[in-house]
Protein backbone atom coordinates (compact mmCIF):
# COMPACT_ATOMS: atom_id res chain seq x y z
CA UNK A 1 0.00 0.00 0.00
CA UNK A 2 3.02 2.38 1.16
CA UNK A 3 4.83 2.19 -2.57
CA UNK A 4 0.77 2.18 -4.29
CA UNK A 5 0.15 5.93 -2.96
CA UNK A 6 4.13 7.04 -3.18
CA UNK A 7 3.03 6.42 -7.08
CA UNK A 8 -0.35 8.75 -7.11
CA UNK A 9 0.41 11.87 -9.27
CA UNK A 10 3.10 13.99 -7.24
CA UNK A 11 1.42 16.73 -10.21
CA UNK A 12 -2.19 16.78 -8.77
CA UNK A 13 -0.70 16.65 -4.88
CA UNK A 14 1.10 20.18 -5.94
CA UNK A 15 -2.04 21.29 -7.57
CA UNK A 16 -3.70 20.82 -4.15
CA UNK A 17 -1.22 22.29 -2.15
CA UNK A 18 -1.05 25.42 -4.15
CA UNK A 19 -4.83 26.26 -4.02
CA UNK A 20 -7.51 26.18 -1.55
CA UNK A 21 -10.08 23.61 -3.73
CA UNK A 22 -8.92 21.32 -6.69
CA UNK A 23 -11.03 22.52 -9.82
CA UNK A 24 -13.00 19.50 -11.58
CA UNK A 25 -13.11 21.12 -14.41
CA UNK A 26 -14.28 18.57 -16.69
CA UNK A 27 -15.70 14.74 -17.01
CA UNK A 28 -13.70 13.06 -15.07
CA UNK A 29 -11.87 15.98 -13.32
CA UNK A 30 -8.21 17.74 -13.91
CA UNK A 31 -6.82 14.64 -15.45
CA UNK A 32 -9.82 13.34 -17.13
CA UNK A 33 -9.29 9.98 -15.51
CA UNK A 34 -11.31 9.96 -12.17
CA UNK A 35 -8.31 10.65 -9.86
CA UNK A 36 -8.44 13.96 -7.36
CA UNK A 37 -5.70 15.44 -4.96
CA UNK A 38 -9.14 16.55 -2.45
CA UNK A 39 -8.58 15.13 1.39
CA UNK A 40 -10.77 15.11 4.18
CA UNK A 41 -13.71 13.45 1.98
CA UNK A 42 -16.42 11.45 3.84
CA UNK A 43 -17.12 7.75 3.49
CA UNK A 44 -20.17 7.32 4.44
CA UNK A 45 -23.79 9.47 3.81
CA UNK A 46 -27.12 9.24 3.64
CA UNK A 47 -30.26 11.71 2.02
CA UNK A 48 -29.44 13.71 5.63
CA UNK A 49 -26.05 12.60 6.72
CA UNK A 50 -22.89 14.85 5.80
CA UNK A 51 -24.87 16.70 3.20
CA UNK A 52 -23.54 20.20 3.34
CA UNK A 53 -27.07 20.81 0.70
CA UNK A 54 -29.16 19.40 -1.25
CA UNK A 55 -31.12 21.65 -4.07
CA UNK A 56 -33.68 20.22 -7.32
CA UNK A 57 -32.62 20.27 -10.60
CA UNK A 58 -35.46 21.03 -13.36
CA UNK A 59 -35.34 18.75 -15.88
CA UNK A 60 -33.16 15.75 -16.86
CA UNK A 61 -29.84 15.12 -17.55
CA UNK A 62 -26.85 12.64 -16.64
CA UNK A 63 -24.24 15.19 -17.81
CA UNK A 64 -21.66 15.09 -14.38
CA UNK A 65 -21.15 18.44 -12.83
CA UNK A 66 -17.71 20.42 -13.12
CA UNK A 67 -16.75 22.86 -10.70
CA UNK A 68 -14.56 25.42 -10.82
CA UNK A 69 -13.62 28.62 -8.31
CA UNK A 70 -16.28 28.17 -5.87
CA UNK A 71 -19.36 27.49 -8.68
CA UNK A 72 -20.95 24.15 -10.01
CA UNK A 73 -21.81 24.29 -13.29
CA UNK A 74 -23.84 21.37 -15.10
CA UNK A 75 -26.68 20.79 -18.26
CA UNK A 76 -30.68 19.92 -18.20
CA UNK A 77 -32.58 19.19 -20.96
CA UNK A 78 -36.12 21.15 -19.63
CA UNK A 79 -39.87 20.88 -20.90
CA UNK A 80 -40.43 24.72 -21.41
CA UNK A 81 -43.79 25.92 -20.06
CA UNK A 82 -46.12 25.34 -22.80
CA UNK A 83 -44.19 23.11 -24.72
CA UNK A 84 -45.86 19.65 -25.73
CA UNK A 85 -44.36 16.32 -26.63
CA UNK A 86 -40.98 16.15 -26.94
CA UNK A 87 -39.89 19.98 -26.94
CA UNK A 88 -37.05 20.81 -24.87
CA UNK A 89 -35.02 23.51 -23.60
CA UNK A 90 -31.25 23.33 -23.32
CA UNK A 91 -29.95 24.92 -20.58
CA UNK A 92 -26.50 25.62 -18.53
CA UNK A 93 -26.79 26.34 -15.17
CA UNK A 94 -24.30 27.41 -12.47
CA UNK A 95 -24.99 27.50 -8.75
CA UNK A 96 -22.67 29.09 -5.53
CA UNK A 97 -21.00 26.15 -4.27
CA UNK A 98 -21.42 27.06 -0.44
CA UNK A 99 -24.93 27.25 -0.90
CA UNK A 100 -26.60 25.74 -3.68
CA UNK A 101 -27.86 28.71 -4.97
CA UNK A 102 -28.86 28.75 -8.84
CA UNK A 103 -26.82 31.95 -9.75
CA UNK A 104 -27.71 31.91 -13.60
CA UNK A 105 -29.80 29.31 -16.02
CA UNK A 106 -29.66 29.85 -19.50
CA UNK A 107 -31.25 28.06 -22.36
CA UNK A 108 -28.25 26.91 -25.02
CA UNK A 109 -30.51 25.46 -27.83
CA UNK A 110 -34.33 25.19 -28.13
CA UNK A 111 -35.24 21.36 -29.50
CA UNK A 112 -38.00 21.42 -31.08
CA UNK A 113 -40.16 17.73 -31.13
CA UNK A 114 -39.90 17.19 -34.80
CA UNK A 115 -35.97 17.87 -34.37
CA UNK A 116 -35.85 15.07 -31.05
CA UNK A 117 -33.32 12.30 -31.78
CA UNK A 118 -35.05 8.99 -29.78
CA UNK A 119 -32.98 8.49 -26.64
CA UNK A 120 -32.49 5.39 -24.76
CA UNK A 121 -34.30 4.80 -21.46
CA UNK A 122 -30.83 5.09 -19.49
CA UNK A 123 -29.63 8.43 -21.48
CA UNK A 124 -30.77 12.17 -21.69
CA UNK A 125 -30.81 14.77 -23.88
CA UNK A 126 -28.64 16.64 -21.33
CA UNK A 127 -25.50 13.90 -21.71
CA UNK A 128 -22.16 15.55 -22.22
CA UNK A 129 -20.15 17.02 -19.01
CA UNK A 130 -19.50 20.83 -19.36
CA UNK A 131 -15.92 21.75 -19.83
CA UNK A 132 -14.46 25.03 -18.14
CA UNK A 133 -11.26 26.93 -19.12
CA UNK A 134 -9.84 30.36 -18.33
CA UNK A 135 -13.09 32.43 -18.94
CA UNK A 136 -15.31 30.00 -20.90
CA UNK A 137 -17.37 27.24 -20.42
CA UNK A 138 -18.09 24.71 -23.04
CA UNK A 139 -21.41 22.56 -23.32
CA UNK A 140 -22.27 19.96 -25.86
CA UNK A 141 -25.49 18.40 -26.81
CA UNK A 142 -24.63 16.07 -29.43
CA UNK A 143 -25.95 17.02 -33.01
CA UNK A 144 -28.41 19.15 -31.14
CA UNK A 145 -25.27 21.76 -30.99
CA UNK A 146 -22.28 22.74 -29.04
CA UNK A 147 -21.29 26.42 -27.65
CA UNK A 148 -18.94 28.85 -25.49
CA UNK A 149 -20.64 30.57 -22.80
CA UNK A 150 -18.66 33.08 -20.42
CA UNK A 151 -18.67 31.97 -16.96
CA UNK A 152 -21.64 34.63 -16.48
CA UNK A 153 -23.75 32.85 -18.82
CA UNK A 154 -23.63 34.97 -22.20
CA UNK A 155 -23.09 32.84 -25.24
CA UNK A 156 -19.61 33.64 -27.23
CA UNK A 157 -20.80 30.88 -30.26
CA UNK A 158 -22.67 28.36 -30.87
CA UNK A 159 -22.99 25.80 -33.94
CA UNK A 160 -24.86 22.62 -35.53
CA UNK A 161 -22.18 21.25 -37.57
CA UNK A 162 -21.85 18.20 -36.58
CA UNK A 163 -24.35 16.50 -38.58
CA UNK A 164 -25.08 12.65 -37.74
CA UNK A 165 -27.95 10.22 -36.98
CA UNK A 166 -27.31 9.13 -33.43
CA UNK A 167 -28.55 6.11 -32.27
CA UNK A 168 -29.88 6.89 -29.12
CA UNK A 169 -29.02 10.43 -28.39
CA UNK A 170 -26.27 12.47 -27.16
CA UNK A 171 -23.38 10.66 -25.14
CA UNK A 172 -19.79 11.67 -25.39
CA UNK A 173 -18.16 14.08 -23.70
CA UNK A 174 -15.55 16.46 -25.81
CA UNK A 175 -11.72 16.91 -24.98
CA UNK A 176 -10.34 20.82 -24.94
CA UNK A 177 -6.73 20.30 -26.45
CA UNK A 178 -4.53 23.50 -27.41
CA UNK A 179 -7.54 25.48 -28.72
CA UNK A 180 -9.33 22.75 -30.30
CA UNK A 181 -12.43 21.07 -28.75
CA UNK A 182 -12.09 17.15 -30.47
CA UNK A 183 -15.02 15.60 -30.14
CA UNK A 184 -16.54 12.12 -31.03
CA UNK A 185 -19.34 12.01 -33.58
CA UNK A 186 -20.28 8.43 -34.05
CA UNK A 187 -23.92 7.80 -35.52
CA UNK A 188 -25.42 4.97 -37.35
CA UNK A 189 -25.12 6.66 -40.53
CA UNK A 190 -21.19 7.92 -40.42
CA UNK A 191 -18.94 7.84 -37.86
CA UNK A 192 -15.99 10.84 -37.88
CA UNK A 193 -13.84 12.54 -35.42
CA UNK A 194 -14.03 16.84 -35.33
CA UNK A 195 -12.31 19.32 -34.18
CA UNK A 196 -14.18 22.84 -33.72
CA UNK A 197 -12.12 25.59 -32.66
CA UNK A 198 -12.65 26.66 -29.32
CA UNK A 199 -12.52 30.77 -30.07
CA UNK A 200 -14.69 30.80 -33.16
CA UNK A 201 -16.54 27.83 -33.04
CA UNK A 202 -15.65 27.02 -36.61
CA UNK A 203 -15.15 23.58 -38.07
CA UNK A 204 -11.29 23.41 -38.41
CA UNK A 205 -10.83 19.72 -39.31
CA UNK A 206 -13.28 16.29 -39.86
CA UNK A 207 -11.79 12.72 -40.10
CA UNK A 208 -13.65 9.84 -40.54
CA UNK A 209 -13.31 6.76 -38.86
CA UNK A 210 -11.52 3.77 -40.75
CA UNK A 211 -13.76 1.90 -42.60
CA UNK A 212 -13.59 -1.51 -40.72
CA UNK A 213 -15.94 -4.18 -41.16
CA UNK A 214 -18.94 -4.77 -38.89
CA UNK A 215 -22.85 -4.51 -38.38
CA UNK A 216 -23.61 -1.30 -35.62
CA UNK A 217 -21.23 1.60 -36.11
CA UNK A 218 -22.65 3.69 -33.23
CA UNK A 219 -21.00 4.99 -29.94
CA UNK A 220 -20.40 7.40 -27.31
CA UNK A 221 -17.05 7.90 -26.31
CA UNK A 222 -15.28 10.64 -24.42
CA UNK A 223 -12.00 11.29 -26.02
CA UNK A 224 -8.98 11.54 -23.98
CA UNK A 225 -5.67 13.87 -24.20
CA UNK A 226 -2.32 12.42 -23.58
CA UNK A 227 1.30 13.17 -24.31
CA UNK A 228 4.38 10.40 -25.46
CA UNK A 229 6.98 11.15 -26.89
CA UNK A 230 6.76 15.58 -25.97
CA UNK A 231 3.91 14.88 -28.41
CA UNK A 232 0.14 15.40 -27.91
CA UNK A 233 -2.21 12.64 -28.90
CA UNK A 234 -6.05 11.96 -28.42
CA UNK A 235 -6.90 8.40 -27.89
CA UNK A 236 -10.94 8.24 -29.52
CA UNK A 237 -12.38 5.27 -28.92
CA UNK A 238 -15.06 4.13 -31.30
CA UNK A 239 -16.81 1.09 -33.01
CA UNK A 240 -14.23 -2.05 -33.47
CA UNK A 241 -11.50 0.94 -33.27
CA UNK A 242 -9.52 2.80 -31.62
CA UNK A 243 -7.46 5.73 -33.35
CA UNK A 244 -5.09 8.25 -31.65
CA UNK A 245 -5.19 11.40 -33.53
CA UNK A 246 -2.88 14.50 -33.61
CA UNK A 247 -5.17 17.50 -31.96
CA UNK A 248 -4.36 20.28 -34.02
CA UNK A 249 -4.96 18.60 -37.52
CA UNK A 250 -7.08 15.56 -36.93
CA UNK A 251 -4.10 13.47 -38.85
CA UNK A 252 -4.29 9.61 -37.38
CA UNK A 253 -1.28 8.27 -35.80
CA UNK A 254 -2.20 4.74 -34.84
CA UNK A 255 -5.06 2.35 -34.36
CA UNK A 256 -6.14 -0.91 -32.73
CA UNK A 257 -8.92 -2.74 -34.10
CA UNK A 258 -11.23 -5.02 -31.97
CA UNK A 259 -14.96 -6.18 -31.86
CA UNK A 260 -17.11 -3.68 -29.63
CA UNK A 261 -19.77 -1.47 -30.38
CA UNK A 262 -21.78 1.65 -28.80
CA UNK A 263 -18.31 1.83 -27.06
CA UNK A 264 -18.98 4.65 -24.11
CA UNK A 265 -16.15 4.46 -21.47
CA UNK A 266 -13.09 7.12 -21.53
CA UNK A 267 -9.69 5.68 -21.84
CA UNK A 268 -7.20 6.05 -19.23
CA UNK A 269 -3.38 6.06 -19.45
CA UNK A 270 -1.19 5.26 -16.92
CA UNK A 271 2.67 4.05 -16.83
CA UNK A 272 3.45 4.28 -20.65
CA UNK A 273 -0.07 2.51 -21.31
CA UNK A 274 -3.33 3.73 -22.48
CA UNK A 275 -6.45 1.76 -21.57
CA UNK A 276 -9.81 1.14 -23.13
CA UNK A 277 -12.94 -0.49 -22.87
CA UNK A 278 -14.58 -1.89 -25.66
CA UNK A 279 -18.22 -2.39 -24.40
CA UNK A 280 -20.88 -4.10 -26.31
CA UNK A 281 -20.85 -7.54 -27.99
CA UNK A 282 -18.59 -9.13 -25.26
CA UNK A 283 -16.59 -6.52 -23.60
CA UNK A 284 -13.06 -6.62 -22.84
CA UNK A 285 -9.91 -4.23 -21.14
CA UNK A 286 -7.18 -4.12 -23.64
CA UNK A 287 -3.89 -1.94 -22.79
CA UNK A 288 -2.03 -0.43 -25.79
CA UNK A 289 1.50 1.15 -26.07
CA UNK A 290 0.72 4.60 -27.88
CA UNK A 291 3.96 4.81 -29.26
CA UNK A 292 3.31 3.14 -32.88
CA UNK A 293 2.10 4.90 -36.61
CA UNK A 294 -0.70 3.28 -38.77
CA UNK A 295 -2.42 -0.41 -38.18
CA UNK A 296 -0.44 -1.60 -34.74
CA UNK A 297 -3.08 -4.49 -33.50
CA UNK A 298 -0.42 -6.93 -34.40
CA UNK A 299 2.06 -4.97 -32.35
CA UNK A 300 1.45 -3.10 -29.59
CA UNK A 301 -1.45 -4.43 -27.74
CA UNK A 302 0.29 -5.34 -24.40
CA UNK A 303 -2.59 -7.67 -22.34
CA UNK A 304 -6.42 -7.97 -22.98
CA UNK A 305 -9.46 -9.52 -19.87
CA UNK A 306 -12.77 -10.24 -20.62
CA UNK A 307 -13.78 -10.96 -17.53
CA UNK A 308 -15.91 -8.19 -15.77
CA UNK A 309 -15.41 -5.68 -18.32
CA UNK A 310 -17.48 -3.12 -18.18
CA UNK A 311 -19.59 -1.74 -20.81
CA UNK A 312 -20.18 1.70 -19.94
CA UNK A 313 -18.26 2.98 -16.47
CA UNK A 314 -14.55 3.79 -17.51
CA UNK A 315 -11.56 2.28 -16.05
CA UNK A 316 -9.36 3.69 -12.79
CA UNK A 317 -5.24 3.57 -12.47
CA UNK A 318 -4.10 3.95 -8.64
CA UNK A 319 -0.29 2.94 -9.17
CA UNK A 320 0.31 -0.43 -10.81
CA UNK A 321 -3.25 -1.78 -10.40
CA UNK A 322 -6.08 -0.84 -12.65
CA UNK A 323 -10.09 -0.98 -11.21
CA UNK A 324 -13.26 -1.25 -12.93
CA UNK A 325 -17.00 -2.36 -12.25
CA UNK A 326 -19.11 -4.05 -14.92
CA UNK A 327 -22.29 -2.62 -15.87
CA UNK A 328 -24.18 -5.36 -13.68
CA UNK A 329 -21.85 -4.90 -10.47
CA UNK A 330 -18.93 -7.15 -10.62
CA UNK A 331 -15.99 -5.07 -9.14
CA UNK A 332 -12.29 -6.04 -10.10
CA UNK A 333 -8.74 -5.32 -9.49
CA UNK A 334 -6.07 -6.57 -11.95
CA UNK A 335 -2.29 -5.52 -12.65
CA UNK A 336 -1.78 -2.80 -14.58
CA UNK A 337 1.23 -4.19 -16.33
CA UNK A 338 -0.09 -7.95 -16.92
CA UNK A 339 -4.01 -7.64 -16.31
CA UNK A 340 -3.56 -10.78 -14.10
CA UNK A 341 -6.44 -10.63 -11.47
CA UNK A 342 -5.76 -9.63 -7.92
CA UNK A 343 -9.69 -9.85 -6.84
CA UNK A 344 -13.41 -10.00 -8.65
CA UNK A 345 -16.45 -9.32 -6.11
CA UNK A 346 -19.69 -8.91 -7.01
CA UNK A 347 -21.16 -5.16 -4.88
CA UNK A 348 -24.29 -5.40 -6.49
CA UNK A 349 -26.44 -3.04 -8.26
CA UNK A 350 -25.74 -2.15 -11.76
CA UNK A 351 -23.20 0.57 -12.94
CA UNK A 352 -23.18 3.49 -15.19
CA UNK A 353 -21.26 6.19 -13.56
CA UNK A 354 -17.41 6.36 -14.09
CA UNK A 355 -15.59 5.52 -10.48
CA UNK A 356 -13.39 7.93 -8.79
CA UNK A 357 -10.04 7.67 -6.57
CA UNK A 358 -10.10 10.69 -4.35
CA UNK A 359 -8.63 10.43 -0.12
CA UNK A 360 -7.56 7.29 -0.34
CA UNK A 361 -11.28 5.82 -1.29
CA UNK A 362 -12.60 4.29 -4.63
CA UNK A 363 -15.85 5.77 -5.15
CA UNK A 364 -18.42 3.40 -6.97
CA UNK A 365 -21.82 4.75 -7.86
CA UNK A 366 -24.33 2.65 -9.22
CA UNK A 367 -27.50 3.25 -11.21
CA UNK A 368 -29.72 3.05 -7.78
CA UNK A 369 -28.34 5.57 -6.06
CA UNK A 370 -25.59 3.02 -3.94
CA UNK A 371 -22.52 3.44 -3.45
CA UNK A 372 -19.37 1.17 -2.25
CA UNK A 373 -16.75 2.39 -0.97
CA UNK A 374 -13.35 0.81 -1.34
CA UNK A 375 -9.84 1.11 -0.06
CA UNK A 376 -7.77 0.21 -2.92
CA UNK A 377 -5.43 -2.24 -2.74
CA UNK A 378 -4.71 -6.03 -3.92
CA UNK A 379 -7.25 -7.45 -1.38
CA UNK A 380 -10.85 -6.12 -1.40
CA UNK A 381 -11.81 -4.12 1.25
CA UNK A 382 -15.29 -2.17 1.70
CA UNK A 383 -15.03 0.78 3.68
CA UNK A 384 -18.74 1.74 3.89
CA UNK A 385 -22.48 1.32 1.76
CA UNK A 386 -24.14 4.48 1.11
CA UNK A 387 -27.70 5.27 -0.41
CA UNK A 388 -29.04 8.59 -1.77
CA UNK A 389 -32.40 6.58 -2.64
CA UNK A 390 -33.16 8.32 -5.90
CA UNK A 391 -31.81 7.26 -9.43
CA UNK A 392 -27.93 7.99 -10.74
CA UNK A 393 -26.12 7.57 -13.87
CA UNK A 394 -23.73 10.66 -13.50
CA UNK A 395 -20.15 10.44 -12.61
CA UNK A 396 -19.07 12.46 -9.17
CA UNK A 397 -16.71 15.94 -9.30
CA UNK A 398 -14.80 16.18 -6.40
CA UNK A 399 -13.91 19.93 -4.77
CA UNK A 400 -13.60 21.61 -1.72
CA UNK A 401 -13.36 18.48 0.77
CA UNK A 402 -16.79 17.53 -1.44
CA UNK A 403 -18.86 15.43 -3.27
CA UNK A 404 -20.77 16.51 -5.79
CA UNK A 405 -23.22 14.19 -7.05
CA UNK A 406 -26.24 14.30 -9.12
CA UNK A 407 -28.82 12.00 -8.90
CA UNK A 408 -32.51 12.06 -10.87
CA UNK A 409 -33.68 15.45 -9.39
CA UNK A 410 -31.30 16.81 -6.92
CA UNK A 411 -27.53 17.64 -7.17
CA UNK A 412 -25.86 16.99 -3.58
CA UNK A 413 -22.79 18.65 -1.98
CA UNK A 414 -21.61 15.80 0.48
CA UNK A 415 -19.17 17.02 2.80
CA UNK A 416 -18.17 16.30 6.60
Amino acid sequence: MKNTYRMLFPALLLVSSLAQAENWSKFRGPTGQGLSAEKNLPAEWSTTKNVAWKVDVAGEGWSSPVVVDGRVYLTAAVTPTGGTGKDRSLRTLCLDVKTGKTLWNVEVFSQTDAATDRIHGKNSHASPTPIVDGNNIYVHFGTQGTARLTLDGKIGWKTKELVYAPQHGNGGSPVLVDGVLVICCDGRDVQYIAGIDSKTGKLRWKKDRPDVPGGKKFAFATPLAITVGGKQQVICPGTDVVSSVEPATGKEIWRVLYSGFSVIPCPIFVNGLVYISTSYGTPSVIAIRPDGKGDVTETHVVWQAKRGAPHTPSLLAIGDEIYYVSDRGVATCSDAKTGEIHWQERVGGNYSASPVFADGKIYLQSEQGKTTVLRPGKAYEVLALNDLEERTLASYAVSDSSLFIRTARKLYRIKK
